[in-house]
């Protein structure tokens, strides 16, 4: 609370002020100059909160305030429209962080997903030993908060840029066709799993459930990308490993993916930095920092992507 004066334009500048939920520790964003706000840019989409007067569940939401503001350092950083509910009351964007009924039934469980601009990520999400049990259970290679964010997000964006911009045959053109069952599509993803050879096509064994699945995946695998590279770019990270004879692999980052205009860029540069970080993963014993494998028919989709969000022809 209060007002704030930047030390480095003192005098110079007005006064800013703090989202109001940095009262409660999860959100360290500045009003912009001059606004009448109470809360931040990401703030301001929630709208259903953890129950703060149940032990923990402040430092859950902090984990998830940590990843949804992240998610929407991309979204800002690549301008993408962003209604929100009081705008678009029936597809406007806003998020729900529920914990689960204290019934104990396990058909009770919040679910996580998405509905026409309203995601909800389930509380226990935020805890760690829950989350990575969920991961193993379902054997997954990746599970995090922010991943979940930006899938669901993705959910959203074909909403907004696929379905309502009309670039639905050009996404089916792609993913397949979205128009087959969903619920039919999804109780046969988890009764008989993914089909035999999915990595050649997809991203994740996931993403084979349905077409829109296998969009908000390959969404959310284009912003891990994009922000890693950035992070790469900012620390002034480069790769030249010695154990190749050529300079196949060696790769300076220099470039801002966020304004990249072609995704190849960001494919030549994504390769040997995954190589990198992988092995320094390993290293340390812990699991590949990305463990997945970018095949030609996964880039495809993700050049999609690429075009979707920078408005580039598909063709």
């Amino acid at each position: 609370t209060g007002d704030w004066l930047p030390a480095a334009r003192r005098g110079a500048a007005p006064a800013r002020r703090f989202c109001a939920n940095a009262g409660y520790d999860v959100c360290n964003w500045l009003l912009p100059e001059g606004s009448t706000d109470t809360f931040c840019v990401a703030c301001r989409y929630n709208h259903v909160i953890p129950d703060l007067t149940k032990d923990g569940n402040q430092g859950r939401w902090s984990k998830l305030e940590q990843a949804k503001h992240r998610l929407f350092y991309s979204l800002l950083r690549l301008n993408l429209p962003m209604q929100s509910r009081a705008e678009n009351p029936t597809g406007g964007l806003m998020f729900n962080f529920p914990d689960d009924p204290a019934d104990g039934d396990p058909s009770h469980k919040i679910m996580t997903g998405h509905d026409e601009g309203e995601i909800t990520i389930a509380l226990r999400e935020a805890d760690d030993v829950e989350r990575e049990k969920m991961r193993v259970e379902m054997g997954e290679h990746y599970r995090t908060l922010l991943g979940h964010f930006r899938h669901e997000v993705g959910h959203y964006y074909w909403n907004v840029l696929v379905r309502d911009a009309g670039n639905t045959d050009a996404c089916r053109a792609v993913f397949g066709d979205d128009s087959q069952d969903y619920g039919a599509a999804l109780q046969a993803h988890y009764q008989n799993g993914p089909p035999a050879g999915w990595p050649e096509q997809y991203v994740s064994a996931y993403a084979t459930t349905h077409p829109w699945e296998d969009f908000a995946e390959t969404w959310a695998h284009y912003l891990h990308i994009v922000d890693t590279l950035e992070t790469a770019v900012a620390y002034g990270i480069a790769v030249d490993p010695s154990v190749v004879r050529d300079d196949s692999l060696t790769q300076h980052f220099e470039f801002d993916p966020y304004e990249a205009g072609s995704f190849d860029q960001i494919l030549q540069a994504w390769l040997p930095l995954t190589l990198a970080v992988n092995s320094l993963n390993r290293s340390m014993g812990q699991q590949d920092l990305y463990p997945f494998v970018i095949t030609p028919a996964i880039a495809n989709k993700l050049h999609f992507i690429h075009r979707l969000v920078h408005h580039l022809p598909f063709s």
